[in-house]
């Protein structure tokens, strides 16, 4: 495996990260020399599917990618959601007290909802959990991320082909369907593309619902205005989206012109990590951005980046999020921390930031 090393600018104000993301000078192609590697995969290209391509293939990719992911879909989803997280409740209060919300509700709800989406069954949920959480440590050795990525895509390689040749209805069968019998798109090509969407859509939205929980349980008083106001929830969830930044430093480019930025010069060929984190606390776009406001405009945020290459699972994010949220406080009014707010432990080392573990009670 090819490890590339070095230096590179890191670029933290929101309106530098929000040039770099939207400026083609800046590429997304992780095959450039310079750009800066968060993930030990394997070098060939397309490995992250379009999420590091540029135009044209990002283009074309991404276009049959977001058809599975537009308003009207993630409308059609709710209640399936609304499902699914009634049934996690059932268990969590059928179940022993205390709980860890993290590995009881929070990684499982979007797990469930992304497998089912893709059509993998659902009792491979728990090992795709554990293959995308070692695909993104930045503690796993190249071997164990390999042999993870390895794992996941022999299936995702048996899925594709079991669905090219008798399609149901998820996504990877109808993009096989539309797309792969057309030859607008090839078999390894919609592997790669499952398996980024498999790891990007259950990872960050896990990670999200459990620190907006304990956000929500360190402040009874905004929590106590959610529960007195449901309409509250939609701009609660923006504004704890742009608080945690959870995807922290792994949105990376390379220069291929040289661009004056922030009173820098940056060559072509030099390296860039952009800090959501830092340009979603940048006090000249957001007073008092250190704390949790639920009735700040929290709009421009830029937790699921920005231009080309915005998540294309934003709208399913925030739906999954407001969902749990709202179901959750609502089934436990009296839900708190069982241990004390120091001792609860935080991720470290990964690309996508989360809790380790989020014991409560009721």
């Amino acid at each position: 495996m090819r490890i590339r090393g070095g230096e590179a600018w890191l670029v933290t104000r929101h309106a530098d990260v929000r040039q770099v993301l939207n400026d083609n000078r800046f590429s997304a192609d992780d095959q450039q020399p310079g750009f800066p590697i968060r993930i030990q995969l394997p070098p060939e290209p397309g490995v992250m599917s379009f999420s590091r391509m540029d135009d044209p293939e990002h283009g074309r990719l991404r276009r049959m990618a977001l058809t599975e992911f537009t308003a009207r879909r993630t409308r059609a989803l709710r209640p399936e959601v609304e499902l699914l997280v009634g049934q996690l409740l059932d268990e969590l209060e059928s179940g022993p007290k205390p709980v860890d919300l993290v590995a009881n509700f929070a990684v499982r709800l979007p797990s469930l909802v992304i497998a089912r989406m893709l059509g993998v069954p659902e009792q491979d949920e728990a090992d795709f959990t554990e293959q995308s959480q070692v695909i993104l440590s930045q503690e796993a050795g190249p071997e164990e991320t390999y042999a993870a990525f390895v794992s996941m895509t022999k299936f995702l390689d048996a899925l594709v082909a079991q669905r090219v040749a008798a399609p149901r209805d998820d996504l990877i069968s109808r993009l096989a369907t539309r797309y792969v019998s057309a030859g607008e798109l090839t078999h390894e090509e919609l592997v790669a593309m499952a398996r980024f969407i498999l790891v990007a859509g259950h990872e960050t939205t896990a990670h999200q619902i459990s620190l907006s929980v304990l956000s929500l349980l360190r402040d009874p008083a905004q929590l106590a205005e959610l529960r007195a106001d449901e309409s509250l929830f939609k701009p609660a969830v923006e504004e704890l989206l742009r608080y945690w930044s959870i995807s922290q430093d792994n949105q990376v480019r390379a220069a291929v012109a040289e661009v004056e930025l922030g009173g820098a010069t940056i060559r072509e060929g030099d390296g860039v990590i952009v800090a959501i984190p830092a340009a979603n606390h940048d006090e000249s776009v957001y007073p008092g951005a250190d704390r949790v406001d639920i009735h700040r405009n929290a709009a421009g945020h830029l937790a699921f980046g920005f231009g080309a290459h915005l998540c294309p699972g934003a709208s399913l994010a925030r739906m999954e999020l407001e969902v749990c949220l709202k179901a959750l406080f609502t089934r436990f009014p009296d839900l708190r921390l069982a241990v004390a707010p120091e001792d609860i432990r935080f991720r470290e080392n990964t690309l996508v930031y989360g809790l380790e573990e989020l014991p409560v009670s009721w």
